[in-house]
């Protein structure tokens, strides 16, 4: 025990000074990192969970340090290039284990970040760890063995059932927000389209008449924000009040989930994610980096395989525990978006220094 420092306050800096949060900073969000200075990152991403997640702890009277220490952590284990190297990876590994970025994450706070001689790992507490492995739904041990010592069978604490909630808040703000400023999302159709974005630009549209329509819609954004954490606050309190809990204890034995948005909340919401998904993650623009992505990832991941001697010497002396293909997948998914490109010139483009 530290004699001023809580141990989820231990753990957040832990999570902050590791080598896989830096490398969030050059992890595609939605836009790969050199299409822009000013979109959003994974690591930009996470602290504005953080953010928010604070912000609903702190009204539940909950534990903010371990809110903010799970928030902070949660896409450690991402792959470059988003959600599609999660996919690639998964593919890849369809035979060894598949590759799952909640897992990743566990696996990178226990085993992969070496910072201390005795052991590896970060040495965080049980509490973060079960909620990483928690905090996106019930564990499937089948399907992830390592899961089975956080508690398969009861729900995990509040503080970890806010995170995938507040995760939407986040991204759903700054998609629409990166989306517009790229131009791939057009604004009076979102409006028309989204009553929980349109209801409040209309608003900040009629008083500010003279508003540029960045500032407008800026506006708007952070209204929207407020209408979801604010429901997510109050939905939460009936939720705790109406089923009598008094204990983490009382939490765990539950049998659903209390942290949540209403009924008519989260309809609104989904509709919101529908329209992202087809107009901005499906744009054709998207999709061109996504397919250009998938060809750099599978090349990798073939090449190491098929020349193991490839992999750096602080890598390859994994190979001897984790086998071939996990070695491989945690190198790949540990690149940057920037280093998977610089990688794949190294290795295939023969005019490029190695």
């Amino acid at each position: 025990e530290h004699p001023y420092r809580t141990v989820f306050q231990r753990d957040r800096d832990r999570i902050i000074h590791s080598r896989a949060f830096r490398r969030l900073e050059y992890k595609t969000q939605v836009f790969v990192n050199h299409e822009g200075d000013h979109y959003r990152t994974r690591l930009t991403h996470s602290i504005e969970v953080g953010q928010i997640a604070r912000t609903v702890a702190r009204a539940l009277h909950l534990n903010e340090d371990l809110v903010e220490s799970l928030a902070l952590s949660h896409d450690l284990g991402h792959t470059p290039f988003g959600h599609l190297g999660e996919e690639v990876l998964d593919q890849m590994l369809c035979d060894h284990g598949g590759f799952n970025h909640n897992r990743q994450t566990l696996r990178i706070v226990e085993h992969l970040e070496e910072r201390y001689p005795d052991f590896p790992g970060l040495n965080l507490t049980w509490e973060v760890r079960e909620g990483i492995a928690k905090h996106s739904g019930p564990i499937d041990v089948e399907a992830a063995p390592e899961f089975a010592e956080y508690a398969p069978d009861l729900q995990p604490p509040l503080e970890a059932q806010m995170i995938d909630l507040v995760d939407e808040i986040a991204y759903n703000h700054h998609d629409i927000d990166d989306g517009l400023d790229s131009g791939l999302l057009d604004l009076d159709h979102l409006a028309e389209s989204v009553p929980l974005f349109g209801e409040p630009f209309e608003s900040a549209r009629k008083a500010l008449p003279e508003g540029s329509r960045r500032q407008v819609y800026s506006i708007a954004l952070r209204a929207m924000i407020d209408e979801l954490a604010s429901d997510l606050i109050d939905t939460t309190r009936r939720n705790v009040a109406d089923a009598r809990v008094g204990s983490t204890d009382d939490v765990r034995e539950m049998g659903r989930p209390l942290v949540e948005l209403s009924p008519e909340m989260a309809a609104r919401n989904a509709e919101l994610k529908r329209y992202l998904h087809r107009y901005l993650y499906q744009h054709h623009r998207i999709e061109r980096m996504k397919d250009k992505s998938r060809r750099i990832l599978e090349a990798l991941y073939q090449r190491y395989l098929e020349n193991p001697r490839l992999l750096p010497d602080d890598t390859s002396r994994r190979m001897k525990d984790d086998g071939l293909e996990r070695t491989i997948a945690d190198y790949i998914a540990g690149m940057t978006d920037r280093y998977a490109i610089q990688e794949h010139r190294r290795l295939f483009d023969p005019s490029v220094r190695v």
